[in-house]
């Protein structure tokens, strides 16, 4: 319990905890936060990592200078490209396994999975990048399902450039404003509730979908 309560204090005091890792670790708070990217796109057990809200952090203190923002922009659209990457290719190497001879993962699944991506691979793989926790399995389920990589890297890459761009642009231009200034907090939380609000409204519609064609049964 006490992981998972230190864990969500340091996502929602972004702000308090990067500011003391840039004062304790100085340059090398470029490697950590490539490393947490990284993570977050790259494992499907670590989707909890902070993702948007750490971007955003991270380009609020380039705003103030203690970050370059140029520097920023190129080692973490890597990290978020390479996580990708990895992922993909966890999921084209383990996931045959886990469906062979498995009662809980049927060998059906896997082929709608091969189905779905070869027709919505690409879009599926960009939104997802604004997507938390769905973002960390996308690129997973990408590569059980036997999505084309030359397909798969062109959306991973472009995804990840702009997903970064965004995000650390956002905290740039926005970070600093007194009003977000001095409600980082409250900023922050609310970067997560609407990073998730897409994925719940998705979520909301397809039971209102499948409850309509229940009823038309």
């Amino acid at each position: 319990m006490e992981p998972f309560i230190f864990l969500m204090d340091f996502i929602i005091h972004l702000d308090e905890h990067l500011g003391i890792l840039i004062q304790s670790y100085g340059v090398f708070v470029y490697a950590i936060l490539f490393f947490i990217v990284f993570l977050e796109t790259g494992f499907v057990i670590t989707p909890f990592l902070p993702g948007d809200s750490l971007l955003f952090a991270a380009g609020a203190f380039a705003a103030i200078g203690a970050l370059d923002l140029s520097v920023l922009f190129i080692l973490l659209s890597f990290a978020a490209i390479a996580g990708d990457t990895i992922n993909y290719w966890i999921g084209h190497k383990l996931g045959p396994k886990v469906f062979k001879g498995s009662r809980l993962f049927k060998k059906e699944y896997l082929e709608k999975a091969e189905r779905f991506y070869e027709k919505h691979g690409g879009k599926t793989i960009f939104i997802a990048r604004f997507l938390p926790i769905i973002r960390t399995f996308a690129p997973f389920v990408a590569g059980m399902g036997k999505m084309r990589y030359k397909r798969f890297i062109i959306y991973n890459v472009f995804g990840g450039l702009v997903w970064v761009f965004l995000f650390l642009s956002a905290g740039f231009l926005f970070g600093n404003i007194p009003v977000i200034k001095n409600n980082f907090t409250f900023a922050i939380i609310g970067i997560i509730i609407a990073s998730f609000l897409p994925s719940l409204i998705g979520y909301i519609l397809h039971k209102r979908k499948n409850k309509k064609l229940a009823k038309t049964f």
